[in-house]
């Protein structure tokens, strides 16, 4: 399976309407490195966001950091075509996905969606007139997860990652997935809610995850409850907690004596520790450490670490 970052970056940009991917393509292999999103919104330049810059594409086919009168404005039809090919041409389908604000491609690409919401009550069932897509690139950074794999190996008690938007959460979530169902041979259920981590299709992960057993697309709560009581992990590994489902469930954790590892999104202790529903979800013991990551111009990488006990006492 062709895992380079050209390929990655194609098959997320696989989704553009075609006006965008034919202006986009012969930049692939030089945007691959630094890559993180492409966004789209109607009437409004069409831009890739990249490590430490923003660039737009221009109607005569080139990329530039500054604005001009060439640049290429996203028109309605290329919202609603890139919008239609990432559901597939199936929106009825993904609609579970949608009312979450997202669509997962193959490969683990996430699209990002806004526009107008339909509502019932509080609940929100569509979303319609769209006016903004944020497709992020997913990577495989095989071996970033080895520095906190080797802390982690020989300690007790869970590990909560915390970190803003693409400081790399995902990718070590997925790095520690392969990492301890291969090196130490545990055996790991991996949680993949939105399809992110193992990206799983046609029943094969397109990322590499090791030997986990994955449940994907389940409600995360169901699939911790099913993992339980049916595959007897030594550890759970699952992404983005914060809700009171999710408080249950690692409850559930904590009573079977299952370690867990999971991410949050926190930019640092404070913001972490002001979140009612996080504090409660610490309190329940199962996450011993808790790992900040650096930001977004350092996906992966470990600004610090510290015991939640300490935390919560003081």
């Amino acid at each position: 399976m062709d895992r380079s970052l050209t390929y990655r970056l194609a098959q997320a940009a696989g989704c553009l309407s075609p006006p965008l991917n034919r202006l986009l393509c012969p930049y692939f292999s030089s945007l691959e490195n630094k890559v993180q999103e492409i966004r789209l919104r109607v009437a409004r330049p069409a831009a890739v966001d990249c490590e430490d810059e923003t660039l737009f594409l221009t109607k005569s086919g080139g990329l530039t950091d500054l604005p001009c009168g060439d640049l290429y404005i996203t028109t309605r039809t290329d919202i609603d075509d890139t919008f239609q090919r990432a559901c597939d041409f199936s929106v009825y389908a993904r609609q579970r996905e949608i009312q979450n604000g997202y669509v997962t491609l193959r490969g683990g690409h996430r699209v990002g969606v806004c526009g107008t919401a339909v509502n019932e009550g509080d609940r929100i069932l569509n979303v319609r007139d769209i006016t903004s897509l944020c497709i992020r690139v997913a990577r495989e950074h095989i071996g970033c997860g080895e520095e906190l794999f080797r802390r982690l190996k020989d300690s007790i008690g869970g590990v909560l990652i915390c970190g803003a938007p693409c400081s790399g959460k995902t990718t070590l979530l997925r790095d520690l997935a392969r990492l301890f169902s291969t090196a130490e041979a545990q055996n790991v259920s991996l949680i993949d809610e939105r399809g992110e981590l193992a990206a799983v299709s046609g029943g094969e992960p397109q990322n590499d995850v090791g030997f986990c057993d994955i449940y994907s697309g389940y409600p995360k709560a169901q699939a911790v409850e099913q993992a339980l009581r049916c595959m007897a992990p030594q550890l759970i590994i699952c992404d983005e907690i914060g809700s009171q489902a999710d408080e249950a469930a690692i409850k559930g954790c904590v009573n079977c004596g299952v370690r867990v590892i999971a991410a949050a999104h926190a930019s640092s202790r404070e913001e972490l520790y002001a979140r009612p529903a996080m504090k409660s979800i610490l309190s329940t013991g199962a996450f011993g450490t808790v790992v900040f990551l650096r930001g977004r111009n350092h996906a992966g990488e470990i600004a610090f670490s510290e015991q939640t006990e300490e935390r919560l006492a003081a």
